[in-house]
């Protein structure tokens, strides 16, 4: 039995989400309209994608796979996809507190760049390091330092090159906070005290601040043992203000604000304004609508939308907290009522002053969102025909004074009915022009996560 045969009635094992059974190579390939020709890196993507045979139980857990695409001078060089191989996890067992071997992870969510280390991330386990081809080099653990889990979203500090990222574990020290330079050395480690074992997928910072999501989805094993977490009203839902200083000469103290119940997979951006108060704007699920979408690319149900959330009207929207430290107040809003999830920026301004967010659509046939969130305007492209569309990395300008929205959007897009997808380049400028031009994909590569864009500079 194939592992797209597996479990018929998930969401996740057919569709735009059914796995592909190989590895291929592509070179040359078609584009239709003009690649901008300042673009000269990588494109790169990560997502589950089990081994033939394989009975993945749940879309989360799908063996790591990374499909690149090459573009230089106005072309398309190549397309590949390769596996990231666990089995490169050699030598002794890296174990966390639970005993758990940290080197054994599917390296399916993200794959970013850090101090000249190509890292596929995946919040069970250390990130596991690749060429530029795509082959697996195997784990990286920040020099022998890393003795925790790594977050699939670090944020890079866009004018320190600073790393910030977490661990996260089912037994205690429940959340680490970590730190490493531009060059890739970590800088400190430090436990973070939380009641009990969240599933934090993501988090913030500012300029002077690390910001907490502790919310009430929970590490429960005994009953959900193949995706262990499970929504617990009891937890609580709260938001943790907390020195970017901690471990480096001030102490990991938290101020925390209650909040109404919720989930947050994906962040926005945040951001200190004049009056000292941070902002952080992010993707929102309600009760209702996380347990019907958990349920759905976990397999207990054949209902699913396409862009992740369940097809039940209001789903996943954008949201923004208002946290003041000084008066311990905190106010919340909805900012659209559309369904809406993979929010991106120009990493340039990552805990700084932003003005523009994108997003993938989860409405009508599937687009991408362009949000002024200063002015509350926004500006959208929606496919003709019925499309997965994957998160919008943002490729900035190369001028030095350019425009926070003088850049591209990259996406991977793929029709409903199984054909093949495409990388679609679109002027950040003008989202609702569409595409400037579209390369051609010799193959449907799956729904997925995360990506980046790689400068050939940097690589």
């Amino acid at each position: 039995m194939t592992a797209t045969e597996a479990a018929p009635t998930a969401m996740f094992t057919g569709g735009v989400f059914a796995p592909v059974p190989d590895e291929i190579d592509a070179h040359d390939l078609e584009v239709i309209g003009n690649i901008p020709a300042e673009l000269d890196g990588r494109y790169l993507r990560n997502g589950p994608n089990p081994l033939p045979g394989d009975r993945a139980a749940h879309w989360f857990i799908g063996h790591g796979m990374l499909h690149g695409v090459r573009i230089s001078s106005g072309r398309a060089l190549w397309y590949r996809n390769r596996w990231v191989d666990n089995s490169a996890a050699t030598g002794q067992p890296i174990l966390d507190a639970s005993g758990r071997d940290l080197r054994r992870n599917s390296a399916n969510t993200h794959v970013i760049e850090h101090g000249g280390a190509l890292l596929a991330l995946c919040e069970g386990g250390l990130p596991y390091e690749v060429t530029g081809e795509l082959d697996t080099v195997g784990p990286y653990d920040f020099g022998g330092r890393l003795r925790t889990a790594m977050t699939a979203h670090p944020k890079t500090d866009p004018v320190t090159g600073e790393l910030y990222f977490y661990g996260y574990s089912a037994t205690a020290p429940y959340l680490t906070f970590h730190v490493a330079d531009a060059a890739g050395r970590l800088l400190c480690s430090v436990p973070v005290d939380v009641p009990g074992p969240t599933m934090m997928h993501d988090f913030a910072i500012t300029e002077h601040y690390v910001i907490w999501l502790d919310l009430p989805v929970v590490f429960r094993p005994q009953d959900r043992p193949t995706m262990p977490f499970v929504w617990d009203e009891n937890y609580g839902a709260r938001i943790g203000v907390m020195s970017r200083m901690a471990g480096r000469g001030a102490p990991a103290t938290v101020q925390w604000f209650d909040i109404d119940p919720c989930y947050v997979f994906h962040v926005g951006n945040a951001r200190e304004d004049d009056h000292g108060r941070l902002i952080l704007d992010a993707v929102r699920y309600a009760e209702s609508t996380f347990s019907m979408m958990w349920g759905a690319i976990g397999g207990s149900s054949s209902r699913g939308h396409g862009n992740l959330v369940a097809d039940a009207g209001l789903s996943s929207v954008l949201h923004r907290w208002l946290i003041d430290p000084a008066t311990g107040r905190i106010s919340e809003a909805q900012l659209d009522d559309r369904d809406v999830e993979f929010p991106s920026i120009n990493d340039d301004h990552v805990g700084r002053a932003s003005r523009y967010l994108y997003a993938v659509s989860g409405s009508g046939n599937g687009g991408v969102i362009k949000y002024d969130t200063d002015s509350g305007a926004t500006t959208e492209h929606q496919f003709e025909e019925p499309h997965h569309v994957g998160e919008a990395v943002f490729v900035p300008g190369r001028r030095a004074d350019a425009a926070e929205d003088e850049g591209w959007l990259l996406s991977i897009v793929s029709p409903a009915d199984g054909g093949r997808s495409e990388l679609l380049i679109m002027d950040a400028g003008a989202v609702a022009a569409g595409p400037v031009a579209r390369v051609i994909l010799p193959r449907r590569v799956p729904a997925g996560f995360h990506g980046s864009w790689i400068s050939a500079g940097d690589r």
